[in-house]
């Protein structure tokens, strides 16, 4: 059985992805603030609702039980182009260095595996030296490591969404390789629901606003999508660079109500 922790967990998708893997796996801990993410997570795997460590910044890891797979999705905010771009520099107290907190639990534990997952600018000109310093650790650990900018849309999801993963193999003795990408006639219509209640749609008052200035409100700009499309990704960040999709179909009714 694979032994696995999560840092960063959100509400687990990546214990999402083992169980639609298949792959039998225990949690043994995950470290997770968020008040709404560690309740969504309780609602998917009450089983392990006792084994939340909380902030990663505060963990003993000579407490923790040892493991073979560390996921660490750290915060992509201060690395992505809709945020600050403050970095993730080693002590820069942004929330984005909360990533070399892992530092400590893979000297501690030295797992046999590493996923990491974060927004593609990490590895553009102006962050890649502080993701090839990462990286450098890791190698004088021990670790292989494997990574490469992957798009949802390449991969059964009707978004286009752009990641850099990477995967790190302890003492590694073959190749890693991502997979391939792979055709899809998946679009945005085929994973809505049938019915919608009236409070998640957008008023007359914002999608008036939406067809005289193309802002949805202040800060927030919206981006019309069709049902029959692969959905924009959704930002969120600083200023002008929010971003929400409008499916095209409620637009277009209003519009038409609209315009007589």
């Amino acid at each position: 059985m694979l032994r696995v922790f999560t840092a960063f967990s959100g509400y687990d998708s990546q214990c999402l992805a083992l169980n639609r893997a298949n792959i039998d796996y225990e949690l043994v801990g995950w470290s997770e603030i968020d008040k709404f993410a560690i309740k969504a997570h309780n609602a998917l795997f009450p089983q392990w609702s006792d084994r939340n460590f909380g902030d990663i910044s505060k963990i003993d890891w000579n407490q923790v039980q040892d493991f073979d797979l560390l996921t660490y999705s750290s915060p992509c905010q201060d690395f992505s182009n809709a945020g600050k771009m403050q970095g993730g520099d080693k002590g820069s107290g942004t929330r984005s260095s909360l990533l070399w907190e892992c530092e400590r639990a893979i000297r501690e534990k030295l797992p046999k595996y590493l996923l990491m997952e974060n927004v593609a600018n990490l590895v553009s000109k102006r962050f890649i030296g502080t993701f090839q310093k990462w990286l450098n650790i890791l190698s004088e650990l021990g670790y292989t490591n494997y990574w490469q900018v992957l798009n949802a849309k390449d991969y059964g999801v009707p978004q286009n969404r752009k990641r850099v993963f990477v995967v790190s193999i302890l003492n590694s003795t073959q190749p890693y390789y991502f997979p391939k990408a792979i055709e899809t006639n998946l679009r945005v219509s085929d994973i809505l629901e049938g019915k919608v209640k009236k409070e998640y749609y957008l008023s007359d008052k914002y999608l008036e606003r939406f067809y005289q200035t193309g802002r949805v409100w202040k800060g927030l700009s919206g981006t019309v999508c069709k049902q029959q499309q692969i959905s924009p990704t959704i930002t969120t960040g600083k200023g002008e660079g929010q971003k929400v999709a409008l499916l095209e179909p409620a637009v277009l009714t209003h519009k038409r109500n609209h315009n007589g």
